[in-house]
């Protein structure tokens, strides 16, 4: 009997992980399920179905069990006890100078709140001093096993989402990145984006992750397009060119005394 596999996220934009639903009877997409991870046991939502052809020599955890009432209400109890650990966080970062520069970003509990993981940005090259702060966190959640997990600010500007630096209402990373990829200055060059930073850094203080979404694209588009600077031959004589636009195939030409012209890629010819 084939395995069924399935995707679950246990936040909304969040990686997608996949565990066996073969013992769960009748299972569907957007269904809450109960797994048990490495921060202990988790409350998650089921968003896709594996492919048979992808699971082959794959090892899946299975899934324990599905979610029932109960276990939605006491997700929404520890939210909104993590809300107030992350209030109280902030306000020991204020009182101490030494965690001026530390962004506390989330408090995420187990389902069953044994285990409770807070994530923070700090962008110093060492690590800031936490003991102080940990020790008031335990004394506060004293059957808590807690943690304190650095992420970085491409990680901390999705969780926090807001708007885009393009103004789009929703972050990209927020709504539909599972996960980053590096992204390059190379990228906006070849894009003909830019470099102002104003025009290729993210509200994370980063290289935008749009540069990524469509640099296949331009890549494919520009094959068959003479690069910038290489003379030509185009119906009205030769020219340098001085400017592509990849997605129109619109070439740019100087052809001197006449000025610059813009061609169809079709309509020029490389010069030997």
């Amino acid at each position: 009997m084939m395995a069924l596999i399935v995707g679950i996220r246990f936040q909304t934009g969040g990686k997608t992980y996949h565990f066996d639903a073969t013992s769960v009877a009748d299972v569907h997409l957007g269904d809450y399920v109960i797994v048990e991870t490495s921060r202990g046991k988790q409350l998650g939502r089921v968003v896709s179905f594996l492919e048979k052809a992808d699971q082959e020599n794959r090892n899946w955890k299975s899934i324990l069990r599905a979610a029932t009432p109960r276990d939605l209400v006491l997700r929404q109890i520890w939210e909104n006890k993590e809300t107030k650990i992350l209030e109280k966080c902030r306000e020991i970062a204020r009182e101490d100078k030494g965690l001026e520069e530390v962004k506390f970003v989330s408090a995420e509990f187990s389902l069953e709140g044994e285990n409770l993981v807070i994530l923070y940005c700090y962008e110093g090259e060492d690590d800031p001093k936490l003991n102080g702060l940990v020790k008031k966190l335990k004394k506060a959640n004293p059957d808590t096993n807690l943690e304190m997990r650095r992420i970085g600010p491409r990680d901390t500007a999705k969780i926090l989402g807001g708007m885009g630096a393009c103004g789009r209402e929703i972050r990209c990373c927020t709504e539909f990145m599972t996960e980053f990829i590096p992204i390059s200055i190379k990228m906006a060059k070849e894009q003909g984006i830019s470099l102002a930073p104003s025009e290729i850094t993210g509200m994370c203080g980063r290289l935008r992750c749009c540069l990524m979404h469509e640099h296949e694209q331009y890549l494919q588009a520009k094959k068959n397009m003479p690069k910038r600077g290489k003379r030509v031959i185009t119906p009205q004589g030769e020219g340098k060119v001085v400017r592509l636009n990849p997605l129109s195939q619109i070439v740019s030409v100087d052809l001197g005394e006449e000025g610059i012209i813009d061609f169809d890629v079709v309509e020029i010819e490389r010069k030997k």
